[in-house]
C-alpha cells in the first residue's frame, strides 16, 4: 500500500510541475495530506531521477529543451499575466523581434493588431500568429531546424536576425542567474537571441519566476544589454530585489 500511495503522490507533484513549473513543499503537504518531511523525500527521489532540481521551498523541473507544445501548456497563467504587462511595449508601427519562446506566444495572442507592425521571429509557431494580426508582417528567420526546441538556428538564422534593425526584441529563456544574466539549453539557440540583441534597441525579458536564479548551459543575453524585464511577480516583490540593479521591473 506504501508503494502505491507514494506513486500517487508522485503523480500529484508531477502534475503540478506540469501545470506550474514549480513544486511548492509546504503548498503540496497540504494538498497531498501527509508532512512536508515526506514531500521533501518524495522531492529528492526525483531529484536523483534527474526529473527536478531542488530549491528553497520545494522544487523546480531540470532544465531542458522542449518541443514548443510542451512549453505552450507550462506556467499558462503567469505567462498570460506577463504578456498583459507587456501589451503596451509592442509598437503600433515600426519593427519588434520575438524569440521561439512560448511566453513570446503568448504575447502575440494578446495582441489585436497593429498600424504597420513588422515582426520577425524564428519560430514557425510564433511566426504562424503574427501573420493573423491586422496591420501586421510576418517574417520568419530561417536556417536550421532545431528539434528539440522547433525554433531556426545555425549561421542563415544568425545572419538573417542581424538584417533587421529592431525597436524591441522580445524574449524568453530557459533561465537567468545574477551573475550570468540568461541562459539557454541549446548553444545554437542562445546565438540567435544575441543576434537579435545586438540588432534592437531594446530587449525585453519576459520570464516566469521560477526560472529565476537557475543556470542552463549556454550563456545568452547579459544583464547590461536586457533593458526591462517583466514576470508575472508584482514588481516590487523581494524575490526580485537582485535584478533590480540592472534593469526595469514590471
Amino acid at each position: 500500500m506504501a508503494t502505491v500511495i507514494g506513486a500517487e503522490r508522485r503523480e500529484h507533484l508531477l502534475a503540478r510541475l506540469d501545470e506550474q513549473g514549480v513544486i511548492r513543499l509546504e503548498e503540496s503537504a497540504a494538498d497531498l495530506g501527509v508532512s512536508t518531511m515526506t514531500v521533501r523525500r518524495d522531492l529528492e527521489a526525483l531529484e536523483r531521477e534527474g526529473i527536478v532540481v531542488r530549491v528553497r521551498g520545494g522544487a523546480v523541473a531540470t532544465v531542458k529543451a522542449q518541443p514548443f507544445a510542451e512549453r505552450q501548456g507550462v506556467e499558462d497563467a503567469a505567462k498570460t499575466e506577463i504578456a498583459r504587462k507587456a501589451l503596451d511595449l509592442v509598437p503600433d508601427a515600426g519593427t519588434i523581434a520575438v524569440d521561439a519562446s512560448s511566453t513570446s506566444g503568448h504575447l502575440l495572442a494578446q495582441l489585436r493588431g497593429a498600424s504597420d507592425l513588422l515582426i520577425a521571429t524564428n519560430s514557425a509557431h510564433n511566426h504562424a500568429r503574427a501573420r493573423t494580426l491586422r496591420g501586421t508582417r510576418a517574417v520568419l528567420l530561417g536556417g536550421e531546424l532545431e528539434p528539440r526546441t522547433e525554433s531556426f538556428v545555425g549561421p542563415i538564422a544568425c545572419a538573417a536576425a542581424g538584417l533587421l534593425n529592431y525597436d524591441r526584441f522580445f524574449t524568453s529563456a530557459a533561465a537567468a542567474d545574477l551573475e550570468h544574466g540568461t541562459s539557454e539549453t541549446i548553444l545554437e539557440e542562445a546565438q540567435v537571441k544575441r543576434e537579435l540583441m545586438r540588432a534592437a534597441r531594446e530587449t525585453v525579458l519576459l520570464i516566469t519566476a521560477a526560472k529565476l536564479g537557475r543556470r542552463a548551459a549556454a550563456a545568452a543575453i547579459p544583464w547590461e544589454r536586457i533593458s526591462i524585464v517583466i514576470t508575472e511577480l508584482d514588481p516590487s516583490d523581494s524575490r526580485l530585489d537582485g535584478i533590480r540593479p540592472f534593469a526595469e521591473l514590471r
